[in-house]
């Protein structure tokens, strides 16, 4: 697996974090550069890291399924692609479908929640959007890659995107979030379709 694959699949995994990134640039009703930075860093840490244990639980099982590695590499980013996806477009008919609830309870945590910013809330959120990069560590098990390597670009890359994200959010609104879920799977799967060519 190439670095240009690897910052691809970092991208791809950072999106899920960027969306959530630009909602609490969106909701707090101060921001500092200090904040955007703590924001980022827990996202990029808990990307950085899950890769890494991914790598160690895949690690165990390489030499049983060595003979079919291709084809675990493209199943696991492929599902993990299509549930973004199939996030992406639940989200939007659920919003079609609710919006006027939504209005009303979106107002509702915008003036009660402004300035929480937990570092539980932030842990719990930097956990969820990064369970993705441990199903990629596991892949990673059974690919020529340099796992540290990996982690530190996935976890730099995603600090800078949602660094970006928390700016942007607290600028421009909702803007690049709606598409954020859908960018990220289209990615994921075109890079499982690519290391499956690679090593065929």
């Amino acid at each position: 697996m190439n670095i240009v694959s690897i910052i691809f699949t970092a991208i791809a995994l950072a999106m899920d974090a960027f969306a959530v990134s630009i909602t609490k640039g969106m909701t707090l009703k101060s921001l500092s550069k200090g904040i955007a930075i703590k924001i980022a860093l827990f996202f990029g840490v808990f990307q950085a890291a899950m890769p890494l244990i991914g790598w160690i639980l895949g690690i165990g099982f390489q030499d049983h399924i060595k003979a079919i590695d291709h084809w675990v590499a493209l199943i696991l980013l492929s599902i993990l692609g299509g549930k973004m996806i199939y996030e992406f477009y639940k989200g939007r008919k659920e919003e079609k479908d609710e919006v006027n609830d939504a209005e009303i309870e979106v107002s509702t945590t915008l003036e009660s929640d402004k300035d929480e910013l937990s570092n539980k809330e932030l842990t719990t959120l930097a956990i969820a959007t990064s369970i993705d990069a441990l199903a990629v560590g596991i892949s990673f098990a059974f690919l020529d890659v340099n796992i540290i390597l990996s982690s530190l670009i996935i976890g730099v890359i995603t600090f800078i995107i949602c660094f970006i994200g928390v700016i942007a959010g607290k600028k421009i609104g909702g803007l690049f979030k709606d598409y954020a879920e859908l960018i990220g799977g289209i990615i994921l799967i075109i890079i499982g379709i690519n290391i499956f060519n690679e090593l065929l």
